[in-house]
């Protein structure tokens, strides 16, 4: 069984590597969206037998091929469709969201194909810097394919205020979680024979995602079956990014992360003055920091590296107030866990702090579920051996 295994996660594992490293170290080397974005949209039409009769969270409003990704990687056998469907804000209000659906070609398993969520790391605060407009789901499209190659139907959202109009709420776990079991029932509503049982994947923000979608899955979609998810190097409380700030103690990919945060809760709430955060080399280059693209983003990786300490601090300790409340609101826990969560994470983390994490999982542990806990002291943010997660969400496949 095990030798099974291995031949089944094994080129998976390399590319899973690659496309989540690329995605959680994004807003660090200040990459590109605009050189990503592929032009096949005009060559996209809508999907056949797509289901644009429903309505309420997953409902679709629009289902359309992928020519572009299907050339990305160099295959027919796949069915490959970018979604707008209908999903939930964090205060419960209706939102329109964006991402992208995928299945095997062939005759399905008994019941269908499984699915699974994949939540992607950071991208950017933007509407461009939705992974679904670009034909390599930006650098995930080879991950993509080798889950859809082992038997897998994927549902990859882009999270709120990405691919469509409306304000990202960057961090928001909560939010992103609802998007991501949408996708699900997007997926459903686009192909044939998808199976109802699913399980969650995702590192960084996409691990707060899993991790949040594992938490609402029994209230907020009891129709499907969650088996487990996981979280790698999830943004669970980032809550302590304030503190550090004002002790001058963030690390530079902290920085980045904390300007793009205040920008995202400024956008969302009108009284937030952007100047009682931002000072020096940040309020001087604050567009290119916070940009996903655009003429601003050649700049960017410079304008990151010369922020110095208090430059993202707050001016008052009213202010610092402020920023602590809105993302303790965001932060995970929220409430019992849906299903079995496993949470990896690294005790040299540039990003999330482990002791965050840690807090966090203990939360988690006190308000019942189970969690599995894989710590290793000598890892970064994007280091997990994906073989061990993936091989566990695998087996709760296998129940």
């Amino acid at each position: 069984c095990m030798m099974r295994r291995t031949v089944l996660w094994g080129g998976l594992v390399a590319a899973t590597v690659v496309a989540v490293v690329v995605a959680v170290v994004w807003f660090a080397l200040g990459s590109s969206v605009d050189e990503r974005v592929g032009g096949a949209a005009a060559e996209s039409v809508p999907v056949a037998g797509a289901d644009l009769t429903g309505s309420g969270p997953g409902s679709l409003v629009s289902a359309m091929t992928m020519p572009g990704f299907l050339h990305e990687v160099h295959t027919d056998r796949v069915q490959a469709a970018r979604v707008v469907y209908r999903s939930t804000s964090e205060d419960g209000q209706p939102t329109v969201v964006s991402g992208s659906v995928f299945a095997p070609e062939g005759d399905p398993p008994d019941g269908g194909w499984p699915v699974i969520a994949y939540g992607h790391g950071t991208t950017g605060i933007d509407e461009p810097c939705a992974p679904s407009l670009s034909d390599s789901l930006l650098g995930s499209a080879q991950v993509v394919a080798a889950l859809i190659t082992k038997g897998y139907a994927v549902a990859f959202a882009d999270y709120q205020g990405l691919g469509t109009p409306g304000v990202h709420p960057y961090t928001d776990s909560r939010t992103a979680g609802r998007n991501m079991i949408d996708a699900v029932r997007a997926l459903r509503a686009t192909f044939k024979d998808v199976s109802n049982r699913w399980g969650a994947f995702g590192g960084s923000q996409g691990g707060g995602a899993a991790w949040a979608a594992a938490e609402q899955a029994r209230t907020y979609a009891p129709e499907l079956d969650l088996v487990g998810a996981v979280a790698i190097s999830p943004a669970a409380d980032v809550t302590g990014l304030v503190d550090k700030a004002q002790q001058g103690t963030l690390t530079i990919d902290q920085d980045a992360a904390l300007s793009m945060i205040i920008e995202s809760l400024a956008r969302l709430h009108p009284d937030i003055n952007r100047d009682d955060y931002r000072h020096g080399a940040a309020a001087r280059n604050w567009d290119a920091i916070v940009a996903c693209s655009g003429p601003k983003m050649p700049g960017r990786s410079q304008a990151i590296k010369a922020i110095e300490p208090h430059d993202v601090a707050a001016s008052t300790p009213e202010a610092a107030d402020r920023l602590r409340h809105d993302l303790a609101q965001w932060a995970l826990p929220q409430q019992r866990l849906s299903a079995p969560l496993l949470v990896w994470y690294g005790g040299t983390d540039t990003f999330i702090d482990a002791p965050w994490t840690a807090a966090a999982i203990q939360r988690a542990g006190a308000l019942g579920g189970q969690v599995v806990v894989q710590f290793e002291p000598d890892k970064g943010h994007g280091e997990a051996n994906y073989f061990d997660q993936l091989q566990w969400l695998t087996d709760r496949f296998a129940a």
